[in-house]
C-alpha cells in the first residue's frame, strides 16, 4: 500500500497495521461538508417582539375660573338714604330695611344755605335713592312764606340737577310746642326733645321704608 503525502519533495513509507490473518475490512471514508463561506456584512437578526398597544389617556381637564362679576349688583350707596337739615335734625336717627341713612347738621342753616352746601354732601354720598330735606326754622322768624316757598323750590331743584334718580322727601318746619305737645320740644320751644326727636326719626323712617 502507498501513501501519498502532501510534500513533494520527501517520501515516507507507510506502515499498515493490518495484523496477518486477520479479516481485510474496508477503509472508513470521513467526508466533511465545510460551512459555506459568509461574504458581506454580518446581519444580526432581530428578535420579534409583538407590537404593545400603547395605553391612551384623554388630557386632565382645564377648568377656566372667571374672574369678572356675571352681574353688576347696586352700589351700596345706592340703597342708602341721605338726611340734610339744621340743627333740627341733629338727633335724628332714622333707619332703613337695608342700606343706611346718612344724617348732615348745618346748625343755624337756612334754606339757601342747605341749598348752597347739598352738592358736596350728595357727591360725597354718591347718589343716593332718597334725600330729606328737613329745613326753613331759622327762615319762619322773617314770616315771608312766599320766599320761604321760592327758597324750596331752588333747594328742591339743586338736589334734582345733582342726583336726577333720587327721591326728595321734604320734611318740616316742625310747629312749636304752642302748636303740639311742650313734652316734644326742648325749654326753647324750638328744638325737638329727646322723645320728639324720636317721633321725628320714626316718622322720617317711615316714609324712607315706603318708597
Amino acid at each position: 500500500m502507498q501513501c501519498a503525502t502532501n510534500s513533494p519533495t520527501t517520501s515516507t513509507p507507510c506502515v499498515s497495521l493490518h495484523r496477518p490473518g486477520a479479516p481485510r475490512t474496508r477503509s472508513a471514508q470521513m467526508s466533511f461538508t465545510p460551512a459555506p463561506g459568509h461574504h458581506g456584512p454580518w446581519v444580526h437578526p432581530q428578535r420579534r417582539t409583538r407590537a404593545r398597544p400603547w395605553a391612551t389617556t384623554s388630557p386632565p381637564p382645564v377648568f377656566e375660573i372667571s374672574t369678572r362679576n356675571r352681574f353688576s349688583p347696586l352700589r351700596e350707596t345706592e340703597r342708602d338714604a341721605v338726611i340734610v337739615g339744621d340743627s333740627i335734625v341733629r338727633h335724628v336717627r332714622a333707619t332703613l330695611a337695608e342700606g343706611k341713612v346718612h344724617t348732615h347738621c348745618l346748625p343755624g342753616a337756612r334754606v339757601l344755605d342747605v341749598s348752597a352746601q347739598i352738592p358736596a354732601i350728595l357727591k360725597a354720598d354718591e347718589s343716593p335713592r332718597a334725600v330729606v330735606l328737613h329745613a326753613g326754622v331759622n327762615d319762619t322768624t322773617q314770616r315771608q312764606t312766599e320766599t320761604l316757598k321760592r327758597d324750596f323750590r331752588s333747594l328742591i331743584e339743586t338736589v334734582r340737577s345733582t342726583t336726577p334718580a333720587a327721591t326728595i322727601i321734604v320734611s318740616g318746619p316742625l310747629p312749636t310746642y304752642r302748636r303740639g305737645h311742650e313734652r316734644l320740644f326742648r325749654a326753647d320751644g324750638l328744638h325737638p326733645s329727646r322723645v320728639g326727636a324720636e317721633l321725628l326719626s320714626d316718622n322720617i323712617s317711615r316714609t324712607l321704608r315706603s318708597i
